[in-house]
């Protein structure tokens, strides 16, 4: 063995235990606070906190870690300390793979206890049921625009949005041959339509099939000759199904926007999203009106989005996205003018805005 590596080596070793005795002090500190939070009936999962604290360490990183290597080594401690204080139960679209499980994870971390749910319905009781703390479900993607379900379930639920995460999606063609012997294609409906285009000029004859989930449509081709799914690299390792095709999605920026839902609102950061619901009398301008109170208070629109309210014909509910926290003096100006239009007004979240992958 070179001595000088030896010398370096012995060196980082030491930097080991150094690291390990500091995490350890850390660890205990929190049990501290968990105990605290529990006596005073306090939420152990605070995204603010924990934006916090991934900011400001990036912004301290000397190098020559880069930012993201730093907060993914850091969200790994968070989770693992985080699990001392409560061990925090996941609701998620599954089953596992699928690209909801990963936002789940790079979300909360490993130490989390995740639970697949068989749909974004079973997601929502979960948490509403309490037998689950937080879920997570996909709202819109870049290409295919929003997940109409996920939406329609804030209608009818108290549940709140406490954060957001962004992934980019590569979807692969997975499955076992050539292509030219794929007589049918497996995925979740969102997926066929991300990969719309490269289906059209590769698989022109096949039979597509929609599933709950990508990686029920990996699960499903594991053992089905002329059957292809489109899913992760992740189903593909977890099925065993080797990558006939890589990157298959239409456009290279492919990105998900998935909700946090939970019980409880978010604390403030400086930089957040609020997210409300509302519905309008039927009137001349009436849209019009309600979009001038932002306008107003100076607050940056993000997403308008209408649904019908499945109760009457034409009877329409309107989800908006802005910037801001839902206790700025602004915002809450902003609401209360929106208030007096509006048959009904709720506040569905206000939470830290997604980093861009």
């Amino acid at each position: 063995m070179d001595k000088e590596i030896e010398k370096r080596r012995q060196a980082i070793n030491k930097l080991d235990s150094q690291l390990l005795k500091l995490l350890s002090e850390r660890a205990a500190r929190i049990v501290e606070i968990g105990r605290l939070k529990k006596e005073k009936g306090l939420t152990f999962y605070d995204p603010a906190r924990e934006r916090r604290i991934l900011e400001r360490l990036k912004k301290e990183n000397p190098g020559p870690l880069n930012s993201e290597a730093v907060g993914a080594i850091f969200m790994e401690v968070i989770s693992s300390c985080r699990f001392l204080e409560y061990p925090t139960r996941i609701a998620y679209l599954g089953p596992e793979a699928t690209f909801t499980h990963q936002a789940a994870l790079k979300t909360f971390g490993s130490q989390a206890l995740f639970l697949p749910q068989k749909s974004t319905s079973s997601v929502f009781s979960a948490v509403e049921k309490s037998g689950a703390d937080y879920g997570v479900v996909p709202v819109e993607n870049s290409t295919e625009g929003v997940v109409s379900h996920t939406l329609d379930m804030f209608m009818d639920s108290d549940l709140k949005i406490v954060n957001e995460v962004l992934l980019p999606v590569r979807h692969h063609l997975l499955g076992f041959g050539s292509l030219k012997e794929v007589r049918e294609v497996y995925s979740h409906p969102q997926a066929l339509g991300q990969c719309q285009r490269w289906l059209e000029e590769n698989l022109v004859k096949v039979t597509l099939h929609e599933t709950e989930s990508t990686a029920e449509a990996a699960r499903l081709v594991s053992n089905r000759k002329g059957a292809a799914a489109l899913a992760s690299e992740i189903a593909a390792t977890l099925y065993g199904l080797p990558i006939m095709v890589r990157d298959v999605q239409d456009h290279s920026r492919n990105y998900t926007r998935f909700l946090v839902i939970g019980r409880h609102f978010s604390g403030r950061t400086g930089r957040d999203r609020t997210s409300i619901l509302f519905s309008i009398k039927d009137r001349v301008g009436a849209l019009h009106d309600m979009l001038l109170p932002f306008q107003g208070q100076g607050l940056n629109l993000t997403k308008i989005e209408s649904r019908p309210t499945k109760r009457r014909a034409w009877e329409y509910v309107f989800f908006v996205d802005f910037l801001g926290y839902k206790d700025d003096p602004e915002v809450r100006e902003a609401l209360s003018e929106l208030e007096k239009l509006c048959l009904f007004l709720r506040v569905l979240g206000s939470y830290p805005v997604a980093d861009e992958p």
